[in-house]
């Protein structure tokens, strides 16, 4: 015996209205250890000034959602050797996409070597770390889980910051009384000893000895077992940073016990942000903000 005509219409309707209620209970922000699933409204701000440097602007691209939670944040820092990148290029995340993901999104851009020798890049970063938290009520943002992500250049930088923090560099840029803390890094591709790298030698700052001041910018001489968790991802046929840079980083932080995370992949060369690496750094972000910091 068949349904008729209008009981059918009553069963899809009620199916419909099952349906549209199970996606909107399915719609939390990755804030709450969840990912964000349903449309909402993002805005997006490009060049948008985080700091400045005798009357120069420091810029990045922030993307951020609605929400009635505090957001997590997350910095991301382009490669390019120091010299070259930009906030908007592959070694970068897409910030409007990261705030699809529940994320205050903030790409910057800093200060290369060809214009002011390191180490104002990592000054920079600093800067917009200090930033996020001088801003986070502004933004909604969870001060307690601000993350860090960096490829190449960039990843040395967060690095850096995972294993000496402010060290003797002076803070400039803005926002000076500012914490600088954050939750954990994200290191893809990353360069660790300066001095074995073909290109560390690109790093020479302005009235100091070269040699030593690669050695104390390089992270793996500052790796210490109450330093900030690492998310480490690198590839055994990376032309530009060969895979046994990364390896030292890795047994540093294993002989001292130091909160780490290694992903060695064989064949994805000098990789960017790229889908592998978003999924093990959305995984790696879960597993730090369900844990104590």
């Amino acid at each position: 015996m068949f349904a008729s005509q209008n009981t059918l219409r009553i069963t899809y309707r009620i199916l419909l209205v099952s349906l549209v209620a199970i996606l909107i209970e399915a719609k939390p922000i990755l804030a709450q250890g969840k990912t964000e699933t349903a449309a909402f409204k993002v805005t997006y701000h490009e060049d948008l000034v985080y700091g400045r440097v005798h009357g120069a602007g420091l810029l990045a691209d922030v993307a951020y959602p609605e929400s009635r939670e505090l957001l997590p944040a997350i910095i991301s820092v382009h490669g390019g050797r120091w010299r070259g990148g930009h906030k908007q290029d592959g070694s970068t995340i897409k910030v409007k996409q990261w705030a699809e993901f529940g994320f205050f999104a903030m790409s910057i851009d800093y200060r290369l070597v060809g214009c002011t020798p390191a180490p104002a890049c990592y000054q920079d970063l600093q800067c917009a770390i200090r930033f996020v938290h001088a801003n986070a009520e502004k933004y909604r943002i969870d001060a307690s889980k601000i993350f860090l992500i960096g490829q190449s250049a960039g990843g040395h930088m967060v690095s850096l910051a995972a294993t000496l923090g402010d060290g003797p560099f002076p803070r400039t840029g803005g926002w000076e009384k500012s914490s600088n803390e954050f939750r954990a890094v994200i290191s893809v591709a990353a360069n660790y000893e300066l001095t074995t790298l073909s290109w560390g030698d690109i790093w020479t700052p302005a009235s100091e000895d070269p040699i030593q001041a690669r050695k104390f910018a390089s992270p793996v001489n500052h790796v210490k077992k109450n330093m900030k968790p690492i998310l480490i991802l690198h590839s055994d046929n990376d032309r530009s940073v060969p895979i046994d840079n990364a390896l030292g980083m890795i047994e540093a932080l294993k002989k001292i016990d130091a909160p780490h995370v290694f992903h060695r992949y064989p064949e994805m060369g000098h990789m960017g942000i790229n889908d592998e690496v978003i999924a093990r750094s959305l995984e790696f972000i879960k597993q730090q903000s369900n844990s104590k910091p």
